[in-house]
């Protein structure tokens, strides 16, 4: 047994050993008076989620191997998350929590710090490599009232994780280093800022820099907000449209469909070196219910682009979001059209900290924006029967500038079909069952080359065990 299933089996049996003592404090204890009772009177960060992942992607590798297909991958991983923290004493709560991810096998490129794993070329990505680390450690001070203050290594997830997210989807999730504080001094209003200088992506590489986010939000009512943000970046090497800084030349390191971890998603020379911006919006979204059973969904966003402390100049894009649609019970239907734009074919707005996996497909062939930006209609449909909870997309993928296509120039990306199950088995235990599937239309790039978006479908069955 080698030492990443040992430490999964060691946490899991650690877990099941704590749960009476997890009962016993189900009763809601008095404050504590002394650090030992903080603990006794914490709560779990503790959970384990196996996941199998077969990808069938139709894309071409990067030269030399230009003229063969990708082989099926196949990942079979579990991710055992062992944490605590304490109740409030004396203002203060401690946090810690470690990750484990473990590789059953090895039919996958698991992409760790953001390299090709030696000699899985030949696969498509499936970014969940075998870690062990620190994942949350940091304290709360809450000594000023309505504030809420944290320090240290912390996951962190704004609005719709659109543009700030852990990428929790993934089973090693992105993490900050740094302060935030929160604050709810003003009825129906939450301010977040904070500052950080590291961040832990889900390759498991640790990027230094300096990330500050203001984000503001006044609550309309109980479903529905208006929140205006900022978000400040200045971190080497994780722009997205271009070629890390001193790094080797597009083509051999694009794999099709892109990561979107710091590597352009087309073979074109490095536009940007430095991809700093700042990014500033406004968002408007929520439900209004109009009757007994029927509600109404809208959401209206806006936001710029532009450079920040020596980024390109090409950085120069903006966002929009404009959608909606009604609810009946427990289920809904409704459409929407994101653009994230181009400045000229060279620059695509970026979200490089964002939880990209649940937008523009579940298929991940646009983490990172083409230079020719985006524009994505899509219908979402969700609804439950007994237990069951359904979901499915259809998104249907356009560019903002024309691209080369073969023979032609061409703005049809393809389209998508996103579907999923959950069924909560227990309080605990929940399984789900996911599908994407995308359809290439005009092909960006040539037959041969990187950055070709070819037919992609994903099967996923994930359960997960949660204390």
């Amino acid at each position: 047994m080698n030492r990443r299933l040992s430490i999964s089996v060691f946490s899991a049996l650690l877990a099941m050993w704590a749960l009476p003592a997890l009962a016993d404090e189900a009763a809601k204890p008095a404050p504590p008076e002394t650090l030992l009772e903080a603990i006794k009177q914490g709560k779990p960060m503790t959970s384990f989620r196996l996941r199998y992942e077969n990808v069938d992607q139709e894309a071409f590798q990067p030269a030399p191997n230009t003229a063969k297909k990708l082989d099926t991958g196949e990942a079979f991983t579990l991710r055992s998350l062992i944490g605590w923290q304490t109740a409030p004493f004396n203002n203060f709560s401690f946090a810690a929590q470690i990750t484990d991810v473990h590789e059953f096998n090895d039919s996958f490129n698991d992409r760790r710090n953001n390299l090709s794993e030696p000699g899985k070329a030949n696969y498509p990505n499936i970014v969940d490599p075998g870690y062990t680390d620190i994942n949350q450690l940091y304290v709360d001070w809450t000594g000023i009232k309505n504030t809420k203050l944290r320090l240290g290594r912390q996951q962190l997830n704004l609005d719709n994780v659109r543009f700030i997210g852990d990428i929790g989807f993934r089973q090693n999730m992105q993490v900050f280093d740094g302060i935030s504080v929160l604050n709810k001094s003003i009825p129906d209003v939450e301010i977040f800022a904070a500052h950080f200088d590291k961040v832990r992506q889900i390759t498991t590489k640790l990027r230094d820099g300096n990330i500050d986010m203001v984000n503001a939000k006044y609550r309309i009512s109980p479903t529905e907000s208006l929140i205006g943000y900022g978000y400040f970046v200045d971190v080497a090497n994780l722009g997205q449209n271009g070629q890390p800084a001193g790094g080797p030349s597009a083509a051999s390191y694009v794999v099709s469909g892109g990561n979107g971890l710091g590597a352009s998603q087309d073979s074109t020379p490095a536009a940007t070196t430095d991809a700093s911006s700042k990014t500033f919006g406004l968002r408007l979204d929520g439900a209004r219910k109009i009757s007994e059973d029927w509600k109404l969904h809208y959401t209206a966003e806006y936001a710029k682009q532009d450079d920040y402390r020596g980024g390109s100049s090409l950085i120069d894009a903006h966002y929009f979001k404009l959608g909606g649609g009604a609810g009946y019970g427990a289920w809904s239907l409704r459409i929407d059209h994101e653009k994230l734009s181009s400045n000229n074919g060279k620059y695509a707005f970026q979200t490089p900290l964002g939880t990209n996996h649940l937008f523009q497909g579940w298929a991940d062939v646009f983490l990172a924006t083409p230079r020719q930006g985006m524009e994505d209609t899509f219908i979402t449909f969700s609804g439950s029967i007994e237990k069951a909870k359904l979901y499915a997309e259809y998104h249907i993928f356009k560019s903002d500038e024309k691209y080369q296509s073969i023979g032609k120039l061409g703005d049809k990306y393809g389209t998508e079909l996103d579907v999923s199950v959950t069924y909560p088995f227990s309080k605990e235990l929940m399984g789900k069952v996911e599908y994407a599937k995308f359809n290439e239309s005009d092909v960006y790039g040539t037959l041969a080359g990187a950055a070709r978006k070819g037919d992609k479908e994903i099967f996923w069955v994930t359960g997960m065990y949660t204390f």
